[in-house]
């Protein structure tokens, strides 16, 4: 990555029902809510007050559904034009395996060891069947950080926000897998710094 870094405006998805409920979503498409569509459009108010020339900012997001509609609503927010954005696979959740659709005290509950375990080293541990570290996720996006040639808005996931800390602004891993990433808020990277807006 070069030192002079295009500033990132980094939005997590609004809210879903798994969300609300506690469920970890991972990689399942689940839609958002009515307050994650409020959210979605009060994230383009934030960034009209924050940016004064937003349209000229690259725009992209992952290409899961609760992302896409969260980008698309707050386009629509700022008066841009909805579709006018990039989808990047590189962008995707982590996925929490076997785990999806359950929430962590039914987690603790079935598989206690590997709970404990990934309370033990968030960032390492890899989930049952087939999931994904916060590390294996870092790996997916350091190069989409390195091809970032100019300022952009990414509307992506809380993992995805969690990996860009850790990359971008040097937050150390034990710290950024335990960061709470806020929907409706921007997550604003400029250089190593980061703030909320």
């Amino acid at each position: 990555m070069s030192e002079k870094r295009p500033t990132i405006y980094l939005i997590r998805h609004g809210e879903t029902d798994w969300n609300a409920e506690g469920r970890l979503q991972g990689q399942q498409d689940i839609p958002l809510n009515a307050v994650g569509r409020v959210q979605a459009e009060e994230a383009g108010a934030r960034l009209r007050g924050l940016v004064l020339d937003y349209g000229s900012l690259d725009y992209v997001a992952s290409p899961m559904g609760r992302t896409r509609e969260t980008m698309e609503r707050m386009r629509d927010a700022v008066f841009l034009d909805p579709s006018q954005y990039r989808l990047d696979d590189r962008l995707v959740e982590l996925t929490f395996g076997s785990w999806e659709g359950m929430t962590w005290k039914e987690v603790r509950k079935k598989d206690p060891q590997a709970a404990a375990m990934r309370e033990r080293d968030k960032w390492n541990f890899v989930p049952p069947d087939g999931g994904e570290s916060y590390a294996m996720l870092a790996g997916r996006i350091r190069p989409f950080l390195d091809d970032l040639t100019r300022d952009a808005v990414v509307v992506a996931h809380g993992g995805v926000a969690r990996a860009f800390l850790a990359l971008a602004c040097g937050v150390s891993t034990r710290h950024a897998a335990s960061i709470d990433i806020w929907q409706g808020k921007i997550l604003v990277i400029e250089g190593r710094k980061h703030y909320w807006a």
